[in-house]
């Protein structure tokens, strides 16, 4: 293997000499990110070795090595370093004076993949809606958290290029964003159920508890999720839980119509893939007159997108205080007037259920369970995105399982 090392003098000297000793090739010896990263094409390393500091563990270093197909392992000494490659989103490290036969039992456990791959089964739900923040998050935490009270295994994916918001919304740290460090994963080949447990996170509540795998922090970083990667990672979520949920960006636009070069990243590449990957779209709008107007300029636009998947509209927050007397029928009779949408789910808006979940870190579900807005996510999710399935022996009434013990003719009082 061709090894490339960007770590202090003494233990690139270390590692050097015992990486020949097991067969290995030093090709690269770098003191700081920028050489690095200027060396990597000369020397076409296999493996990138570096210090988990600042001046040679970055992002773009990241991003460098993961367009050459580069695998990278983080050398670490201190929690801080350790915490720092957690936020870059580099999970694998090794502690300062690891020898180079815990090195290569790390990149075996890397590349050997411990688990089968199950055949896909499980169903993925991307939330959308239009710029104006109708509420995209909320929506898609509320059907997560249903999901999962319903006994349902359940991921929350955070896959917003431009605004990412799930992680503070639930009280979560996002320092090491969990959707892109699996995306990262998925470009080596290398993203398995238990990588997925490693990046992602763990939301407890009283009545669900499900996964969360946390977005970008800085949008900046949006490169990192890439076409490729975020489908590698609805489908290996496939096979993981049983409900996949997706909070998308608001923009839709195909980049390529307004960009000259064809193989340039794309912004909106992660919103356009999972809508096009995804079993149903709940799309999203606000049920004020803004809103609805925005709303219906982008509906055709989703429908063009995503057609033949099903697509269950939900107008978020309506009241009659922005739109008028029957706030439910106005909503209604501009849907279907001016979008041919007859069978739209409307929330109403609860100001006061939504502060309580923002404000205590928690879902609506925890701090207002009575809340009109809360029943009709749970309603919601009941009649239109579980899948209706048939009756289970177990759960025949008491008086047909004791005829069935007590067989013909004989008195069910005698069975009990």
């Amino acid at each position: 293997m061709r090894v490339a090392l960007a770590l202090p003098q003494q233990v690139a000297a270390r590692l050097a000499k015992s990486a020949r000793r097991h067969g290995h090739e030093v090709v690269l010896s770098a003191t700081d990110s920028f050489e690095l990263v200027a060396g990597l094409d000369a020397s076409r390393p296999e493996l990138a070795i570096v210090t988990s500091a600042p001046s040679t563990l970055s992002v773009g270093v990241l991003a460098q090595c993961d367009a050459r197909g580069i695998r990278m392992l983080a050398i670490v000494d201190s929690d801080a370093e350790r915490r720092h490659a957690r936020d870059v989103g580099l999970f694998e490290t090794l502690p300062a004076g690891a020898e180079w036969a815990e090195i290569d039992a790390a990149l075996g456990g890397a590349v050997v993949e411990a688990e089968p791959r199950e055949e896909a089964r499980g169903s993925v739900i991307a939330v959308w809606g239009p710029a104006g923040s109708p509420g995209r998050t909320s929506i898609a935490i509320g059907i997560a958290v249903e999901l999962a009270a319903a006994g349902f295994s359940v991921a929350l994916a955070d896959a917003d290029p431009h605004s990412a918001s799930v992680a503070p919304t639930l009280g979560m740290l996002d320092e090491a964003p969990g959707f892109a460090a699996a995306c990262r994963l998925a470009g080596t080949d290398s993203l398995t159920h238990s990588e997925l447990e490693r990046v992602g996170q763990r939301y407890s509540g009283p009545g669900a508890t499900f996964w969360v795998l946390t977005g970008i922090g800085q949008p900046s970083r949006w490169p990192e999720l890439s076409t490729q990667r975020v489908a590698s990672v609805i489908a290996q979520c496939r096979s993981w839980v049983d409900f996949t949920v997706i909070d998308t960006g608001f923009s839709i636009e195909n980049d390529e119509e307004i960009s000259s070069d064809l193989f340039a990243p794309r912004r909106n590449a992660s919103t356009i893939t999972a809508l096009r990957d995804c079993d149903h779209v709940v799309a999203v709008g606000a049920g004020d007159p803004v809103g609805l107007s925005r709303f219906l300029r982008t509906h055709g636009e989703l429908v063009e997108l995503t057609e033949p998947k099903p697509i269950t509209v939900v107008m978020n927050k309506v009241r009659a205080s922005a739109i008028g007397l029957d706030p439910a029928g106005q909503v209604r009779q501009t849907l279907a007037r001016f979008g041919s949408i007859d069978s739209a789910v409307l929330v109403p808006f609860d100001q006061p259920g939504m502060d309580a979940a923002l404000l205590s870190g928690r879902s609506l579900a925890e701090v207002a369970p009575k809340s009109p807005a809360r029943l009709a996510l749970q309603q919601l999710v009941r009649t239109r995105l579980v899948p209706s399935r048939p009756s289970h022996p177990s759960r025949r009434s008491l008086r047909s399982r004791l005829e069935a013990v007590a067989g013909p003719g004989r008195d069910r009082r005698q069975v009990l």
